[in-house]
């Protein structure tokens, strides 16, 4: 499984990129504009083609699931533990609309802590990241997990036999695509490279 997050940072012509990135194989991308109100996430969407609206997650404003028919919400660390006993009844009442719940965590033992029903997590940082300076990889190894880990920070072609190795069930990236020269380039190679990685382990 390969998931792209959306850049912090300005992209050009975005969603035509985004688009393009869809039309390449993209399974799942992760909506996230930490900046964006809720009309600058509106307007992104506006542009990305609707038929792809069912393979987004979204970072912020839950709400846009239904007013799009987005794939589900992703819980952030801090909103994930702000809502303290609220966690399972938010992520049911979103499942039982037909909606995908799925977190990030920053540790094993957050992961293991969480009882929470998510259907998969993303643990960063695996390797150096690309996308933010100085920010280290901490190698997890999630082969004694159960839960489906989604492995990100350093994820590109050169890291991807490596993050299977320690157990991920897929990648997470953002650096990889969104800091190179050509984003579809890049996330066409990435995905050739996982594909091959995968039929190896299979």
């Amino acid at each position: 499984m390969i998931i792209v997050l959306t850049s912090e940072k300005p992209v050009l012509n975005e969603a035509d990129q985004i688009n393009l990135l869809f039309k390449a194989g993209l399974q799942i991308l992760h909506l996230r504009k930490p900046t964006f109100t809720k009309d600058g996430y509106r307007s992104l969407l506006d542009q990305i083609e609707t038929k792809y609206h069912n393979r987004i997650m979204t970072h912020q404003f839950p709400e846009l699931t239904h007013e799009y028919g987005l794939r589900g919400i992703h819980l952030q660390e801090q909103p994930r533990i702000d809502l303290e006993d609220a966690l399972d009844i938010t992520i049911q009442v979103y499942k039982n609309k037909g909606f995908s719940v799925t977190s990030s965590f920053h540790s094993k033992s957050a992961i293991v802590a969480c009882k929470a029903d998510f259907e998969y997590v993303l643990l960063s940082p695996v390797f150096g990241s690309i996308s933010k300076v100085g920010y280290k990889g901490k190698g997890f190894d999630v082969n004694d997990l159960k839960h489906i880990v989604i492995g990100m920070g350093g994820i590109n072609e050169a890291t991807l036999q490596k993050t299977y190795d320690l157990g991920f069930k897929g990648v997470g990236v953002l650096g990889g695509v969104w800091n190179t020269e050509d984003p579809l380039d890049s996330f066409i190679k990435i995905k050739e490279a996982n594909n091959k990685v995968i039929k190896d382990i299979n």
